[in-house]
């Protein structure tokens, strides 16, 4: 006899959305900046979100990342239905599996960058071993582990955009999303951090997720979607891509 059940084994998609739009009020006319959008993305997946200023990607990010509420349609995060969950529980989600990586790097003046890493693990309220092991761990896997006492106006760009890219990690999250992350670098910068989130991403297996306005950045990754008026224009893989 075949059972009906779902097979708890089976492989699920970690985002899952099901025409989903997100509409603002601007004065006396509602813009819909998200357009009933269905889109399924993978564990260990490398995308890129791109599209003009004005698209819908970052509000598409905002919404993936669950710092915002769709106006309609259906969100599962690893098989997890979140359009109906309390504000601390996406909170808990998104302290604990999801990774931020700004283009403004957003640390903490007054930390070194050793405090600025360990912020997540102290507000999850991590014991303090664990928290030092790994900080640790993520210094050294972003290359900082010599600047780990540095406060953040001590250290070039590229160097606080690692920093950001530890605290990002530390967690060790399943999913990391990427804002523009080379916007406020030098080209050498700018390619060192991409790297650095590919071969984190690659040995972590973990879900990439880039938003850029950068054609060169966008073909890096393994699928590509192009977003106009809130609506998926485009969604392609890259045979490409680099290994």
């Amino acid at each position: 006899m075949v059972s009906d059940a779902p097979d708890p084994n089976a492989k699920r998609p970690m985002i899952k959305l099901r025409k989903i739009s997100k509409t603002f009020v601007l004065g006396d006319q509602q813009v819909k900046a998200v357009n009933n959008v269905d889109l399924t993305i993978q564990k260990g997946e490398y995308i890129s979100i791109m599209g003009p200023s004005g698209s819908g990607k970052s509000t598409l990010l905002n919404l993936i990342a669950l710092l915002d509420r769709p106006s309609a349609g259906d969100y599962s995060f690893d098989g997890r239905a979140v359009n109906d969950l309390s504000d601390d529980e996406l909170a808990a989600i998104r302290r604990h599996e999801i990774g931020f990586i700004f283009q403004s790097f957003h640390l903490v003046p007054r930390l070194s960058a050793r405090q600025n890493v360990e912020l997540p693990l102290t507000l999850a309220g991590i014991a303090l071993a664990v928290r030092h092991e790994n900080v640790t761990q993520a210094l050294d896997a972003t290359g900082l582990s010599d600047r780990a006492e540095h406060r953040p106006q001590e250290l070039s760009g590229g160097q606080r955009q690692r920093v950001a890219i530890a605290r990002a990690i530390v967690m060790n999250p399943p999913l990391n999303l990427a804002d523009e992350p080379t916007g406020n670098l030098d080209t050498a910068s700018g390619n060192q951090v991409v790297e650095l989130l590919e071969r984190l991403s690659l040995e972590r297996g973990v879900t990439l997720i880039v938003v850029t306005h950068d054609a060169d950045l966008g073909r890096r990754a393994r699928r590509q979607i192009q977003i106009v008026d809130g609506s998926i224009a485009r969604d392609e893989c890259l045979a490409h891509a680099p290994e």
